[in-house]
């Protein structure tokens, strides 16, 4: 390494550390804001505060390195461009690029580590400070539930809700864990949670229940309340919780995730293959029926054909009420294979998201390590072209360029997991966005420099 390559590397050490001091910091206040009432009233002692903080710091880390790069670059360059050390350079030889050389180096350096980081060290914190939150949680019980995501801590269900405010949900989906011989599923327009100390009540309201026999599909039941609960023992939530299976996409590595997608598709294949045994059973052929749609179609020429059936009978037949009892059980049975069907791509739609995730997931791990390079790509020219090495400039431009990357970051994975768009083209967008963002500042100030 030359001596120009060990200045400008000295140049960016210092910024970068003393931002990441600064953000750490500020993210971390803001986290024990949120999270002091977590621990008042609770009698914890001060190691335990300490622990679960401490545990809680590599989430907020993954998220203050990338953001003080590119601060630590819009400094760094801000500052050498207002002291025309930029300039002499250039009239030394030394093109841009060069310039620049070793903040990427040191921004490939700094991103290999946050992978690292976000592959080894984040995914064990984050689930040993779940595992923490859950002894503080005995404190005062309630069942953590995230939008969209699957809750598997409850010992025979996994519930899946679409909007959550507070204690109470919207939109609540609940499959029984036991599908080898019969399903149920319950699904509920409200619903609301409570605790007593030992036991947790969900309320559900305004629903049905749907209970089916996978070997036949004919023997199905179908039940409707105004109101239903679920109860669910604390001794047996807890168990529960310390299973190592039941660790959330954060809280995993990309070889289990890879796992978890992996089963998650084997149990779409065991319900496609449901699906296509009742298909043949009850006479659809048609090879164009891959979809719920065109099966519901198929179900309704059967029932046409059924019923004209039975009219040109009557023609010939006098004992009409034969004919019209088949024909009521035929239909019935035929109302409810699509109800069952209904619950089957129900269920494919909400394994096949839990998969989009996980695979969004995995590829986040790397995206904001790749992230680290892409904002010192934009931090360095966008500093020479402001010519201001001062925290307040430097901070607002990169506070900027930042939200803009997260929004882009959070609306690319939402996409994903609705299924709207590949899951690799919404984590990897922001970045795209970022490299073209950082080639165009970086001719922009090779022509003003």
């Amino acid at each position: 390494m030359n001596t120009l390559n060990k200045y400008l590397f000295k140049q960016s050490l210092i910024p970068f550390l003393l931002s990441v001091a600064v953000i750490t910091t500020v993210l971390f206040l803001q986290f024990l804001i949120r999270a002091v009432d977590r621990f008042l009233g609770k009698g914890l002692d001060i190691v335990t505060i300490f622990e679960y903080l401490y545990l809680n710091l590599a989430w907020i880390i993954a998220l203050s390195v990338p953001m003080s790069l590119l601060i630590s670059s819009v400094m760094t360059f801000g500052r050498m461009a207002q002291q025309n050390e930029i300039t002499a350079l250039k009239s030394a030889g030394v093109n841009l690029f060069n310039i620049i050389k070793p903040a990427l180096w040191f921004g490939t350096f700094v991103a290999i580590l946050l992978c690292l980081f976000n592959n080894f060290i984040l995914p064990e914190m984050n689930y040993n400070a779940r595992l923490l939150a859950r002894d503080i949680y005995q404190k005062k019980p309630e069942l953590s539930i995230e939008p969209g995501y699957f809750v598997d801590m409850i010992p025979q269900y996994t519930m899946i809700v679409k909007e959550m405010e507070g204690s109470d949900f919207k939109d609540v989906k609940i499959f029984s864990k036991n599908q080898q011989t019969e399903q149920t599923t319950i699904y509920a327009n409200q619903g609301s949670m409570s605790s007593n100390g030992s036991m947790i009540t969900i309320n559900l309201k305004d629903g049905e229940i749907h209970e089916i026999d996978l070997s036949d599909y004919d023997y199905y039941r179908k039940i409707k309340f105004k109101t239903h609960q679920i109860m669910i023992s604390m001794d047996d939530l807890m168990l529960n919780r310390t299973s190592e299976s039941n660790r959330t996409d954060r809280e995993m590595r990309v070889p289990q995730m890879i796992g978890e997608i992996n089963k998650n598709n084997l149990l779409i294949s065991q319900i496609y293959n449901r699906i296509e045994k009742v298909k043949k059973e009850i006479g659809i052929t048609s090879l164009n029926t891959n979809s719920l749609n065109a099966i519901i179609q198929e179900i309704e020429r059967l029932k046409e054909a059924k019923m004209s059936a039975v009219t040109e009978e009557r023609e010939y037949n006098d004992e009409m009420a034969i004919s019209n009892f088949e024909q009521k059980e035929y239909i019935a049975s035929l109302n409810n294979n699509a109800r069952q069907f209904k619950n089957e791509f129900t269920l494919i739609e909400n394994y096949q998201k839990t998969n989009n995730k996980f695979r969004v997931e995995i590829h986040k791990k790397f995206t904001l390590a790749i992230a680290c390079i892409l904002f010192t790509l934009v931090g360095a020219p966008l500093g020479m072209l402001v010519r201001n090495g001062g925290m307040t400039i430097a901070s607002g431009l990169s506070i900027a360029f930042f939200l803009i990357y997260y929004i882009l970051l959070i609306w690319g994975e939402q996409l994903a997991d609705r299924n709207l768009i590949n899951p690799g083209l919404g984590s990897w967008l922001p970045n795209i966005v970022l490299f073209i963002s950082g080639m165009i500042i970086l001719k922009q100030s090779n022509k003003r420099n």
